[in-house]
């Protein structure tokens, strides 16, 4: 069955439910979807925050086609600039599995280094 813009939209809204509670449940109870804010969106999961508390923009991505990582990740990267987060990153639906600790977490090397460097090394 070919997906259409509406059944796109309901997978990417079970798959935000699922990796949202996923990360509450592991994480932090704060941890929810976030409202939708169009153009100035501030990504997919509310309330991420690093271990210096430090809050991190997620961008969920159930795809049906090919993976798009520059896409994805400038478009997370945009959505932490909104949010005036310390960093963007994606989590992509990882074909054959619905275990959410199993799918993809996607971040550029720079965005890793920023993760984990403490704050007193921040630039």
């Amino acid at each position: 069955m070919a997906r259409n813009r509406n059944s796109a939209k309901q997978a990417g809204a079970r798959f935000e439910r699922i990796i949202a509670d996923f990360l509450r449940d592991n994480l932090d109870d704060r941890i929810d979807r976030r409202v939708k804010a169009g153009a100035a969106d501030k990504g997919d999961i509310a309330n991420v925050r690093d271990s210096h508390n430090r809050r991190i923009v997620i961008e969920a991505k159930d795809y049906g086609g090919k993976l798009n990582l520059p896409q994805w990740t400038k478009e997370a990267h945009q959505e932490a600039d909104n949010d005036d987060a310390h960093v963007g990153l994606v989590i992509a639906k990882r074909r054959g599995t619905t275990n959410p600790g199993k799918q993809w977490a996607i971040m550029e090397v720079e965005d890793l280094i920023k993760l984990l460097k403490g704050p007193s090394n921040d630039a």
